[in-house]
């Protein structure tokens, strides 16, 4: 079953309706548990499919319960078997293929339950989680349905406060929210990302036909630049449709955007870009590694350097995490090195100028254009190892030529840095306007409006083009 898509729009629904007949706990426990196993086995209807999967889960759920049993020590060989199953399932390259299983079986879903697992194994092995948890109670939180192909990441004690009763109300309001919040995520991920992954391939089109050097730089820059636009409204299109799914049953699901494109430098993007997965590695990577290298160098002067250490390699795994071939290996160093080149130019302008006037920089109206047009364009040109191959890559580089190159990433930073800046503006002034202290943009009536103008489109649209609903990118990882 696709997400977004009507059918599970449907689907949903009816589980919704049932889930609140009754607020007994043994009641919606049981429905949300036949709902996630029905939507998980929506994806297949071979038995064996699914094998590698339920391993996966047993070996989380084994290590889990001996841990809060009392076995500390099995802590450390459960999160490696964790790890190394996960790497086996997802099939990365390096492994040969004299250790891999037929391809066939189910993946959709993993890289995100292994974070459920891990993080809960991690916690029980920490005493965060004092409590038993029995075997309804983890599936119900590693299979969510409502987040189990794209996330978000949901770290357990989130879920066990809803599990036992401190959910939001569903009530005519929350219901109201919720629909707003669904509409917005149909109409991003059927219309408006439709519309820009379309424009993109257009221009990788015609890119490989005769043309002037003037419209291959021009198709270059709509390559290179929309497709980060897409990724967004693909992606932040469907959180925001499974947020608001996840409100009909009282549950609340982790944010995973807030803006990223306004960002003024690549840490401050990666703070507001896939959120959970950030706050996931700052959690159980990031600071777990920095202070064992703190530890184990106790010096002040190398704190700095240790901590741009520990962020390229949190980074680099959000790169490797992403894929199994050595373009998604590439993509880490980029991101690794992207925060690492941020962190030490930090480090080097505080040190010469002073942290006040660095700060008077930042304030600057030109330096933020061209720091967000920076960001923005790093963040391109990282995701072409992200959407394509090295030789698509060499490819569309051949048919630019060097020249063309340089001055078609200098028009992204001006063109991004200058429109971001200027959707900033707009968007403080629209929230300036306003009746009776309240402003306009965030009136209950024109939220109507609008999300009603998204759903006669969204019908107009799946009319007319009669097609299933697009794929979210991030289903494939």
């Amino acid at each position: 079953m696709n997400v977004p898509s009507w059918a599970f729009l449907g689907f949903s629904l009816a589980a919704a309706i049932l889930f609140n007949l009754s607020a007994a706990a043994w009641w919606r426990r049981s429905i949300l548990l036949a709902t996630n196993l029905a939507f998980l086995l929506s994806f297949s209807d071979q038995p064996k499919a699914y094998l590698p999967f339920a391993a996966f889960l047993c070996i989380g759920y084994s290590g889990t319960s001996l841990i809060l049993a009392g076995l500390q020590r099995a802590a450390y060989l459960f999160i490696i078997s964790t790890l190394v199953c996960f790497i086996w399932i997802k099939r990365y390259s390096f492994l040969p293929d004299a250790v891999l299983l037929p391809p066939g079986y189910l993946t959709i879903g993993v890289s995100y339950v292994f974070f459920r697992i891990m993080s809960l194994l991690i916690d029980a092995h920490a005493g965060t989680v004092a409590h038993r948890i029995d075997l309804v109670s983890y599936l119900n939180y590693t299979l969510n349905f409502s987040s189990l192909v794209s996330g978000p990441i949901q770290r357990f004690a989130e879920y066990h406060r809803m599990e036992v009763g401190q959910r939001l109300p569903v009530d005519a309001v929350s219901i109201s929210a919720a629909a707003e919040r669904i509409v917005i995520g149909l109409f991003k991920v059927f219309v408006l990302s439709s519309a820009l992954i379309s424009l993109q391939r257009h221009s990788i089109d015609a890119l490989g036909v005769d043309s002037t050097s003037v419209a291959r730089i021009g198709d270059g820059i709509a390559i290179a630049a929309l497709y980060p636009l897409y990724l967004f409204l693909n992606f932040s299109g469907y959180t925001d449709f499974v947020i608001g799914v996840a409100r009909l049953f009282g549950m609340i699901l982790p944010e995973n955007f807030d803006r990223p494109f306004s960002s003024g430098n690549f840490i401050e993007f990666w703070s507001r870009w896939h959120i959970s997965l950030s706050a996931w590695l700052k959690t159980y990577v990031y600071m777990p590694l920095i202070i064992a290298l703190m530890r184990r160098f106790p010096y002040p002067r190398l704190e700095p350097l240790l901590g741009v250490l520990s962020y390229f390699v949190t980074f680099f795994l959000v790169g490797v995490w992403h894929g199994q071939t050595s373009e998604f290996v590439f993509f880490g160093v980029l991101q690794g090195g992207g925060v690492v080149i941020n962190k030490l130019y930090q480090i080097a302008c505080e040190a010469a100028v002073g942290p006040k006037t660095y700060r008077r920089w930042r304030a600057n109206q030109l330096y933020r254009v061209l720091a967000c047009g920076l960001t923005f364009t790093y963040f391109a040109f990282s995701l072409l190892w992200f959407w394509s191959s090295w030789a698509e890559i060499a490819r569309m580089a051949s048919r630019i030529g060097w020249p063309g190159l340089m001055l078609l990433w200098s028009s992204v930073i001006v063109g991004a840095g200058i429109a971001i800046r200027a959707g900033q503006e707009t968007r403080r002034w629209a929230y300036s306007v306003g009746i009776a202290g309240a402003p306009v943009l965030s009136s209950r009536y024109l939220r109507t409006v609008t999300a009603s103008v998204m759903v006669v489109v969204l019908v107009i649209v799946s009319v007319a083009l009669n097609a299933p609903a697009p794929e979210i990118v991030y289903k494939a990882f």
